[in-house]
């Protein structure tokens, strides 16, 4: 069984992939090709955004946002504890402070009553407060009604955070439009991945966009050999933008209903066990959508993660641990943030309760039946 099966979403498409990838070794424009404008058009049409910029990957996509927005040496941005690396890795990249705030125990992402504190905290330390970046951890869209609403407060930037929430949604609008910049990722295990690394940013402003695609491709100005600033290299290449045209299609018109199919059987599985052991399943709110990047449960305090992920592999059952640490532990961040004054305590609980299943819109019912009777084995 594979964790998230790529192979089996390959070979139901293989005809399509394979005569798109070909398409672009016969036309021989392996970067800027065609396939990228036709590829940030669909992926902005089926967001609902004004502009798309195709980068090369998810990472380059935060950063490349924070440098059109000018942020840097004296300024604070606001990232959740909970979450992958890269959301405060680009916030020290770009030289400024980042400040790592507590999450909802429920949905995994930002909880906004954390924010106002974090912005006095900054103030106190002498910084500027700039931005908030809000995750769309394991494919839930953040609160961003509530988020949007302190942002305009305290005239905070918005940076949406969505590698893991593409395909989501808030009462009919999609993930990645609700930052003032939004970005996702293409990574191959994300909701819609390519066959290597990838990114885009998201946003309605023309300035924001402009200053992106330049700094994109060496600071560029009416050229490429026209440099008009310092800028990075990164840019989606052509074969990986045919990709995910093909994917896209298939994302748009079934696998997002199928993984949701998914989601829901599991829910109907496991709770019974949920109720017995006290095993939190992942919560949905109302007029909200997942993507469903992960299935993550919560184990109880104190619980043997270890032992249940070693019987679980012996079944040939594959999981994962998003994420083992917080933020504000991880070393690289030692003397380079600041750590919300109420503290992390949920972050810190989620780091040794949390455990992801196999997911994927690909998986059969017999497998995904095995990795219940696995886990209630292990419990009876």
């Amino acid at each position: 069984m594979q964790f998230r099966d790529l192979g089996a979403q390959y070979a139901a498409l293989k005809n399509e992939i394979d005569a798109a990838v070909a398409s672009v070794l016969a036309d021989g424009r392996y970067v800027g090709g065609p396939q990228v404008l036709e590829l940030e058009r669909e992926l902005a049409e089926y967001v609902g955004t004004k502009h798309c910029v195709a980068c090369a990957n998810g990472t380059d996509a935060l950063q490349l946002a924070l440098m059109a927005w000018g942020v840097g040496p004296g300024d604070a941005v606001i990232v959740p504890d909970f979450t992958f690396f890269s959301s405060g890795e680009v916030v020290a990249a770009v030289g400024a402070t980042p400040i790592f705030v507590d999450v909802d125990e429920r949905t995994f992402n930002i909880d906004p009553t954390h924010i106002e504190p974090a912005v006095d905290l900054a103030e106190r330390h002498g910084l500027r407060p700039r931005a908030v970046v809000a995750v769309d951890l394991f494919g839930l869209p953040a609160d961003y009604p509530a988020i949007r609403s302190i942002c305009d407060k305290h005239d905070l930037l918005l940076l949406e955070d969505g590698a893991q929430g593409f395909g989501g949604s808030i009462e009919g609008r999609m993930a990645c439009s609700f930052g003032d910049i939004s970005t996702t990722s293409f990574f191959p295990a994300k909701p819609l991945g390519c066959y290597g690394d990838g990114g885009a940013i998201f946003t309605d402003n023309d300035e924001w966009a402009e200053l992106m695609r330049s700094f994109a491709v060496h600071g560029k100005g009416s050229m490429k050999y026209d440099n008009v600033r310092i800028g990075m290299n990164s840019r989606l290449d052509t074969i990986q933008a045919a990709i995910l045209q093909v994917k896209l299609k298939a994302f748009r018109e079934y696998e997002m209903n199928a993984v949701r199919v998914v989601a829901a059987r599991y829910d109907e599985l496991l709770a019974p066990l949920a109720d017995e052991v006290a095993l939190v399943l992942p919560e949905v709110p109302a007029g909200y959508t997942s993507s469903w990047a992960q299935y993550t449960v919560q184990l109880p305090v104190g619980a043997n993660r270890n032992a249940l992920q070693a019987h679980l592999a012996e079944a040939g059952i594959p999981t994962m641990v998003y994420y083992p640490k917080p933020m504000h532990e991880q070393k690289a961040f030692k003397d380079k943030c600041l750590v919300a004054p109420d503290g992390c305590l949920v972050a810190e609980r989620l780091c040794e309760t949390v455990l992801s299943l196999p997911m994927s819109p690909c998986m059969a019912d017999r497998e995904l039946s095995a990795v219940v009777h696995a886990v209630k084995e292990f419990y009876d």
